[in-house]
């Protein structure tokens, strides 16, 4: 693992490739799982404020299940996240032709709403756990996700280059540019152990 501050980044977050193929997986990851997104606390008490404008982009069934639950429930792990829709997609899921999409997303981008969406949905396909002294960053592979991966290796995209506008959301310019001096220091690594194999 890479350490920076406090934060230790799995290998895989810098060599594994992923590229979200939403005409493929058709959104995928917001209808399926065993529980809802994982949230902040800050976040909870946004989407409190803000789920009266929320809530005019949200199907019917979306509107019951945050009615009925809140905007945020404790799943079986004792995480915060956000309720599901009789047990399966996420009560902030809509579609449009067909993919799934944020009713959050969609507010903010027709500048309804100043909270984007949880950090945990955009820094996905990376799982961010918090311990006492530290934070664990790791690359989740989700079978549903594998036309991600496919169009990923195909282009040549990095799962930590895909992600660069939620880390930086999250952790800060600063934090990225030391993850792209470590991506560098990687590669070097490889290219080194490479021409030694070769001798």
């Amino acid at each position: 693992m890479i350490q920076i501050d406090d934060k230790l980044i799995s290998f895989d977050v810098f060599e594994k490739h992923f590229c979200c193929d939403l005409p493929q997986c058709l959104g995928a990851c917001c209808v399926h799982g065993l529980s809802g997104a994982p949230l902040e606390p800050e976040e909870i008490d946004i989407l409190k404020k803000e789920i009266g404008i929320i809530e005019q982009f949200l199907k019917p069934g979306g509107i019951e299940a945050v009615r009925k639950q809140g905007v945020a429930i404790r799943d079986f792990d004792g995480d915060m996240v956000t309720p599901l829709i009789e047990g399966e997609e996420c009560a902030f899921c809509i579609e449009e032709n067909g993919i799934a999409m944020c009713a959050i997303e969609k507010a903010w981008l027709q500048g309804k709403v100043g909270f984007r969406k949880p950090i945990s949905c955009h820094l996905y396909p990376i799982r961010v756990k918090k311990y006492s002294t530290f934070t664990a960053i790791n690359y989740d592979q989700w079978s549903i996700c594998q036309p991600a991966r496919d169009l990923g290796l195909k282009n040549g995209i990095l799962v930590y280059k895909f992600l660069k506008e939620a880390i930086t959301r999250a952790y800060g310019k600063e934090f990225y540019h030391e993850m792209e001096v470590a991506a560098q220091m990687l590669e070097e690594q490889r290219a080194d152990s490479q021409n030694e194999s070769q001798q």
